[in-house]
């Protein structure tokens, strides 16, 4: 195990098992467990306000961290209750042309959320394996340009990393807002591209706390957003971003969420990110010999997600449950609503985080040949 990984794991409570769903949910810290812990006592002893206001310097250094990991500063960054919540905020919130477009492998649940919120979806030109055409992607935005451009940087169902800079250079030259879902991508690549509002979740490679999120805006941006609540018509001395943070909320899940962020730095993002690119590819290359399956990524993509798709007519679902239940290894299930404009079938996810080593992903290659001959 490197020294990175030995770090992390010593950072955490022993794993019963083998934890290969950092994509879905990471394992927390002791550190983020106990300050979660301890603010929930303090909420008992002295009451929830009065602790809140004693959190504030807590909460303000997450949002700081968030800051520097979107490239925007502390006073644009809200805390949600995850994406999802994040993205709708957002859209509710828009007064503009409700037309976006987004990629075709857009994750399901923002489709969802584009459509409760009244948005004509557009599609943006990929390839292939689903990577963003940059130069076509230009010229159609150039000849129809939509009201917003949506990227997940990183997806759900394919760890692909998104040319999010390249399509930030493409919005700022049109005038395009581009909003960038960093729920896979922050703290797994690089998300500080310029973009005028990144939003994301806490539970998976900053391994914080399930239940909170962020939500970072540019101000320029955030001057064309009209909050429901309050009521904007009744001229209450708020800002945009007060208005769109609410006051009621899980605070000691805050809290988590600001450890994990400064434990994140206190690593190193770029060394983070390099130790996931390296366990990404070690684990394509042990898994590609594994009868029944296809590794979809190139081996050499520089994220920690390998997808497999099953050649041979295997339920990843029961794949999965047979994984867990016989060899205590958790993986994803990926179903099509994940992707429902692109995936045509479901596939298994397997997404380590930096402490996974050889020997680990070498089990979970012969279990996956079992689970594959039983399930």
């Amino acid at each position: 195990m490197t020294e990175l990984g030995a770090r992390w794991r010593s950072a955490r409570p022993k794993v019963a098992g083998l934890h290969l769903d950092s994509g879905a949910c990471s394992r927390q810290s002791f550190a983020v467990i106990d300050a979660a812990t301890q603010h929930a006592r303090h909420e008992s002893e002295v009451g929830g306000y009065v602790a809140a206001a004693a959190a504030a310097p807590v909460l303000d250094a997450g949002r700081s961290a968030v800051a520097a990991l979107t490239g925007m500063s502390a006073s644009d960054v809200v805390y949600t209750t995850g994406a999802n919540h994040a993205l709708d905020l957002l859209l509710s919130s828009w007064t503009g042309p409700r037309t976006v477009a987004c990629l075709p492998g857009e994750y399901g649940p923002n489709l969802a959320v584009m459509a409760a919120n009244g948005f004509d979806v557009r599609a943006l030109p990929a390839d292939d394996i689903g990577r963003l055409a940059v130069d076509e992607a230009a010229a159609a935005l150039a000849a129809n340009p939509p009201a917003l451009v949506h990227l997940t940087a990183l997806a759900s169902h394919r760890g692909i990393v998104q040319p999010a800079r390249e399509l930030a250079d493409v919005c700022r030259d049109l005038g395009l807002p581009l909003v960038i879902d960093a729920a896979q991508a922050l703290g797994h690549v690089e998300c500080a591209v310029g973009a005028d509002a990144v939003y994301s979740s806490s539970r998976k490679w900053l391994a914080g706390p399930r239940g909170v999120g962020m939500l970072a805006i540019r101000p320029a941006f955030a001057e064309r957003l009209r909050p429901r609540l309050p009521p904007p018509e009744w001229n209450l001395p708020m800002t945009v971003l007060e208005r769109l943070e609410h006051g009621e909320t899980n605070l000691a899940a805050r809290i988590g969420l600001s450890v994990a962020l400064g434990e994140f730095l206190a690593f190193g993002p770029e060394r983070i990110r390099a130790g996931l690119a390296e366990v990404g590819r070690l684990t394509r290359d042990t898994l590609a010999g594994v009868d029944g399956w296809r590794v979809v990524e190139p081996v050499d993509e520089p994220t920690a997600i390998t997808t497999l798709a099953p050649t041979a007519g295997a339920d990843p679902q029961r794949v999965r449950a047979w994984l867990i239940a016989e060899r205590g290894i958790v993986t994803t299930y990926a179903e099509v609503q994940r992707a429902p404009f692109e995936m045509a079938a479901p596939v298994l996810r397997v997404s380590p985080h930096v402490d996974t080593t050889a020997d680990e992903l070498a089990t979970c290659a012969e279990a996956l040949a079992d689970a594959t001959a039983q399930a």
